[in-house]
């Protein structure tokens, strides 16, 4: 499903803010954003920060900013000399409070809420003075990204980043709402648990009543949710953190929000579709914009088969052809030697020259994506294939490899190949994405919404030498595919389900085992002993022997949604306080050493390794 979205519907979610009423609090009688016309003659108190001051003759102008709005006071050396040169001495960010009439602009500014009405002040208290800030509080702002995240407190100060805490606000609201409708309880599960080295690398966090011994923080509730629906909760939610201590990518941080939900006596079916309407319900409250049609599903065979992801962006075509049988055995050593060759074709993009065609293949020469080269091909106005392989291959097999593209004239054809068919697939999903930034195709404002199903159980570690499971190890497999456990479990498949929104992965679950005997089995061919099994699942498992409801359900990640609808291309924007790159939080200056005298309580002796 593709969504088209205009960017003015995202603005008018937050009007009402405005309209915030304070008579009852002592320092202000109203907001800064909610003075207008018709308020002409009042008498207000306001208070905020001072955002500018500009003096002109005998006049000084002020406008004074708080989290809705800005309103401009005016200051009269005639009326009230001492006031005037009061006025003349603020600073940038100083709070004030004043008291005034309000007044009708002669210079109207149509730009703000506020700008027909300006407050003759009468009255001003300065409540505290500020120095200069080390950037501008302004939308578009002089700071870079770390001056920004060291002084956060500022940033936050700015109408952007406000305004995407507001959005995130008011999706949690939405989803509360949503869930209890739905008959959702919202249940607080424990910050303090035990190890899972299954998954991602857990946080640990000493414990001083039980030397030697550690908690984990949670990756995810997982286990703690399927425990209630053991207990009979029937239907779980809560919006809550999660800590990964893992490599960061602009859609990761150490710290994350996810929305995560259980429910009992349900299939697959049941969990996509109150999910898909729950997503539906966030377009059409959050953004404006109802969703009549279901969410497209796509096998994850053929999300990677066409798309070198499983998680697709399909705003745009571009979608892969494999070209083993037409470019194979011609003499080019690159393609004769390869286990898989595939392109893409970018319409219109044939007019791209030499330069541009480089700069691409070293984009995909980058050790972050890591493909030896690039072949390209031009379809000429008159059909013909000029490619950069010319010498090995006739017009006749290039006319073919166009058919196998659907190319017109003015397009361009772009192909990589390598010896391991799902590497050189995500290097072309690398490259499918690089084009449609270049073509325009990824517009922030229109979307593309879809589900991602039938995802192996397993998946090969390299690094283990053994089979992983490829979402955790309560994943329930298709009932089909359970004989397989023992012959082939690399070809099980997952009762697991994924939803994608603009090639980000927006949440994902699945139906879980409920079985002590299948969860066991299970465990076992991830290379558990029994013994093992035990002491980190045993809880689990005893569970099940109690009466376990058949039970399923979903995580959605919080920021990422957040950073959707708000068109950012990083989650940090929309965490009121995240971490940088390195997971590090710069304005507390966190992680730090520890003084010796907790290292001793905790009874720990460090031996940090010097590196080299």
């Amino acid at each position: 499903m593709v969504v088209l979205i205009g960017t003015t519907i995202f603005f008018t979610i937050f009007a009402p803010l405005n309209k915030l009423k304070l008579q009852e609090i002592m320092f202000r009688s109203h907001t800064c954003g909610e003075l207008r016309l018709a308020d002409a003659g009042k008498n207000v108190t306001l208070a905020g920060w001072v955002q500018r001051a500009r003096k002109m003759g005998g006049m000084t102008f002020v406008d004074l900013r708080d989290r809705f709005g800005i309103t401009q006071l005016v200051f009269n050396a005639e009326v009230n000399a001492d006031l005037c040169e009061k006025a003349n001495h603020l600073g940038r960010e100083f709070v004030i409070q004043v008291t005034g009439s309000v007044n009708e602009r002669s210079n109207k500014n149509a730009n703000i809420p506020t700008g027909e009405i300006e407050i003759i002040v009468s009255e001003m208290n300065v409540l505290n003075s500020a120095l200069t800030p080390p950037f501008t509080i302004e939308d578009n702002s002089d700071g870079g990204d770390d001056i920004r995240m060291k002084y956060r407190y500022l940033d936050l100060r700015r109408n952007p980043v406000r305004k995407n805490l507001e959005l995130r606000h008011q999706m949690t609201m939405e989803v509360r709402r949503y869930l209890d409708s739905k008959g959702f309880l919202e249940i607080e599960t424990p910050m303090l648990v035990g190890s899972t080295p299954e998954g991602a690398r857990d946080f640990v966090v000493p414990s001083r009543m039980n030397p030697g011994q550690f908690y984990a923080l949670p990756q995810s509730p997982q286990t703690l949710k399927q425990l209630l629906m053991v207990s009979g909760m029937d239907r779980y939610f809560q919006i809550v953190k999660c800590f990964r201590d893992e490599d960061l990518r602009a859609d990761r941080q150490p710290e994350f929000t996810q929305i995560d939900c259980e429910m009992s006596f349900v299939e697959q079916e049941d969990v996509i579709s109150l999910f898909e309407g729950m997503a539906k319900h966030l377009f059409k409250e959050v953004r404006g914009v109802e969703l009549t049609e279901p969410f497209i599903r796509m096998p994850w065979a053929d999300a990677m088969k066409y798309y070198g992801s499983d998680k697709p962006d399909i705003r745009f075509g571009m979608k892969f052809v494999e070209l083993m049988d037409i470019m194979k055995g011609h003499g080019f050593p690159v393609f004769d030697g390869a286990a898989y060759i595939g392109g893409i074709c970018a319409e219109g993009a044939a007019s791209y020259t030499r330069k541009q065609l480089d700069q691409l293949t070293d984009y995909v020469k980058r050790p972050q994506i890591g493909a030896k080269g690039m072949v390209y091909a031009r379809v000429e106005a008159d059909g013909n294939v000029k490619s950069s392989v010319d010498k090995f291959y006739t017009q006749e097999v290039l006319q073919q490899m166009k058919e196998a593209f659907g190319a017109k004239p003015g397009d361009l054809i772009l192909i990589l190949s390598g010896d391991d068919a799902m590497k050189t697939r995500k290097q072309l999903c690398e490259l499918r994405l690089e084009m449609g930034r270049q073509l325009g195709l990824r517009d922030k404002n229109q979307f593309a919404c879809l589900w991602v199903v039938d995802f192996p159980m397993f998946e090969w570690s390299e690094e283990e030498g053994r089979l992983m499971a490829m979402h955790h190890p309560f994943t329930h497999p298709k009932d089909e595919d359970i004989p397989l456990l023992d012959t082939d479990p690399a070809a099980v498949r997952a009762d697991a389900y994924d939803m994608v929104i603009n090639g980000v992965e927006v949440g994902g679950g699945s139906i879980r085992i409920h079985d002590a005997q299948l969860q066991a089995k299970m465990f076992e061919i991830l290379g558990f002993t029994p013994e093992k099994a035990q002491e980190q699942f045993g809880f689990l498992m005893n569970a099940f022997k109690y009466g376990a409801p058949p039970h399923g359900g979903l995580a959605y990640g919080l920021d990422r949604w957040v950073s959707l609808f708000a068109g950012l291309d990083s989650i940090r924007d929309c965490i009121a306080f995240p971490k940088n790159n390195s997971g590090r939080d710069v304005m507390l200056d966190a992680p730090a050493a520890l003084d010796q005298k907790q290292l001793d309580e905790l009874q720990l002796a460090l031996d940090l390794k010097v590196e080299e």
